[in-house]
């Protein structure tokens, strides 16, 4: 059995695990690999919302204007798309690129087909809201755990490989194990939400700036290719305690430290549902990440049943990832969103600081 910390990445541990070092987990699970030449990620949501169904052709033209700038030599080496109602009850619909390369995601960012569209004046005056939400951890800062060995979707997908059963799983705690950082660092936050450019509350271009260690965790279900009995296993007993879940966090999110909570569901190019579904939840640190799963109601039932089911999973795909980044390795911006689209909830305006 393996580590689910590589071995290029592994040091002296100064900080303790929270299992003996016989423990043994009750069923496999696996993690992503990579070689050990990729020393970074971006993961980059690209947001179009809108409020009136009758910009649904608008937003789906912009939503596949992302993705004609992913071609070429700088592109993302893996995107998908998604769709959710927010509880404003406006439409957003995402694409999300991970680069394996930082220096191409600033050359695409940079290129005229990007930066001169998101720039225009024309963003202001389409009846449309975007936004950015990149963060870039580096290999130590990240950790992935898959019920699957195969087509690792999210940044699996740039990693590359697929590692033999992992030991670190099973066990509350173990999610932060998986991170290499963790070795020796607590990985507290430093810092707080803060508009630097624009308000919120007038729309138009608004700039916020991150802080150190805010957690980013996809978590995802994948039933495309699942028999009836696996289809009504997640759609009548994982999905419901799952959405009360991750309303629960949509709409209370502030009060656990939950910056912003979204349950999307996968889309292709013109805005047909998937069978995949996954959750995006940014979080003030790890520790109100973990705190909140080891004791709210929802989420042990989910736990609890992912349990009782693992072992038998054939075809309903489950994994997730996430990770702690630096707040000069994160870019918060939007254009004419509401002001409670993802950070712009949380964030203070300077002079509240």
């Amino acid at each position: 059995m393996e580590s689910a910390i590589d071995t290029h990445l592994k040091c002296p541990r100064t900080l303790s695990r929270r299992v003996p070092d016989d423990y043994q987990p009750p069923f496999p699970m696996w993690v992503g690999r990579a070689d050990t030449s990729l020393q970074q990620v971006v993961m980059a949501y690209l947001g179009v919302q809108y409020a009136d169904e009758a910009k649904r052709p608008d937003a789906l033209a912009a939503l596949r204007h992302i993705v004609a700038t992913f071609e070429g030599a700088d592109g993302p080496e893996h995107h998908d798309l998604t769709h959710h109602v927010d509880n404003q009850d406006h439409h957003n619909l995402m694409v999300v690129g991970y680069w394996a390369d930082p220096a191409a995601y600033c050359r695409w960012l940079r290129s005229d087909r990007v930066k001169g569209w998101w720039d225009s004046d024309d963003r202001l005056n389409e009846g449309l809201g975007y936004f950015r939400e990149v963060v870039a951890p580096r290999v130590d800062q990240f950790e992935t755990l898959y019920a699957f060995q195969e087509e690792l979707p999210g940044v699996g997908a740039v990693m590359g490989k697929i590692s033999g059963d992992v030991n670190e799983h099973g066990y509350w705690g173990s999610m932060r194990e998986r991170i290499p950082l963790s070795q020796t660092d607590w990985m507290k936050p430093g810092g707080e939400l803060i508009v630097v450019t624009g308000d919120p509350k007038a729309g138009g271009r608004v700039v916020v700036r991150g802080h150190d260690n805010i957690a980013l965790i996809r978590s995802g279900q994948d039933w495309i290719e699942a028999g009836d009995d696996e289809r009504s296993l997640y759609l009548d007993e994982i999905l419901p305690t799952l959405e009360a879940g991750m309303d629960f966090l949509r709409d209370n999110g502030e009060d656990v430290g939950c910056y912003s909570n979204r349950f999307v569901r996968s889309i292709d190019l013109d805005g047909n549902e998937l069978d995949e579904s996954y959750n995006i939840g940014h979080w003030r640190s790890l520790d109100r990440l973990e705190r909140w799963a080891e004791s709210h109601p929802t989420h042990l039932r989910i736990f609890t049943t992912f349990f009782r089911v693992a072992e038998g999973l054939e075809k309903l795909r489950l994994y997730h990832e996430v990770s702690v980044s630096d707040g000069k390795d994160q870019t918060f911006e939007y254009i004419n969103c509401h002001p409670r689209t993802g950070m712009l909830r949380d964030a203070r305006m300077p002079s509240s600081v």
